[in-house]
């Protein structure tokens, strides 16, 4: 099985009372919910793909963090990501991989990842034989913040605009960003079928 997520934010403390307003008394009490969530869904068998920003922790932080994350684990890196991939002391050996874009194919899909929303992403037009998206761009980065209210609009004038096909029939744009913010799963790795339920149902039904 394959699993996303993005923005965890392991140990980074002022997350728990400043922007996203975690709730956590501490951040020993946030890690621990985090590190149950995850390992509750996931096995070690499994693949986990991190959109960025796992952890806020330095290199001996993160270090422990990965050795209790269970998983196959394939990190797309955020901006936050340096402050313990550049130290010496970091054991890369438990990342599958670390790139800043990466596609995938899951369950007749393709997926296209990065920490950052690329509005005008690969594929984004290519329906399958039913008519359903054939491409998912999956991002990070923006949180639960204005910039994530402004990647719904784009996707709704996107969804909203009409064009010829080749045919000459009217036909809907396609826009399919979804953004893994792990607050949205209540910090638990989803499938990408998941993401898809769970983001129709919180965005494009407001």
């Amino acid at each position: 099985m394959k699993y996303y997520i993005s923005d965890c934010h392991f140990f980074h403390k002022s997350l728990l009372h400043s922007m996203d307003k975690r709730g956590f008394d501490t951040v020993e009490e946030m890690n621990e919910y985090m590190l149950e969530k995850w390992n509750a869904k996931v096995r070690n068998k499994d693949e986990v793909y991190i959109l960025g920003d796992l952890s806020y922790g330095n290199d001996e932080e993160t270090n422990w963090l990965l050795e209790r994350l269970n998983g196959k684990l394939y990190l797309i890196e955020g901006n936050h990501d340096g402050r313990y991939l550049k130290r010496s002391g970091f054991n890369r050996d438990r990342f599958k991989w670390v790139k800043a874009y990466a596609e995938t194919h899951d369950n007749g899909c393709k997926v296209v990842m990065c920490h950052y929303p690329i509005p005008c992403y690969s594929g984004q037009y290519i329906l399958n034989k039913e008519g359903k998206p054939k491409t998912y761009m999956l991002y990070g980065h923006v949180h639960d913040t204005h910039d994530e209210k402004l990647v719904r609009q784009f996707q709704n004038i996107t969804r909203n605009t009409v064009v010829k096909d080749r045919e000459g029939q009217d036909v809907h744009l396609q826009s399919n960003m979804i953004n893994c913010f792990c607050m949205y799963s209540d910090y638990e790795p989803l499938s990408l079928e998941e993401w898809i339920e769970l983001y129709n149902n919180r965005v494009f039904t407001k």
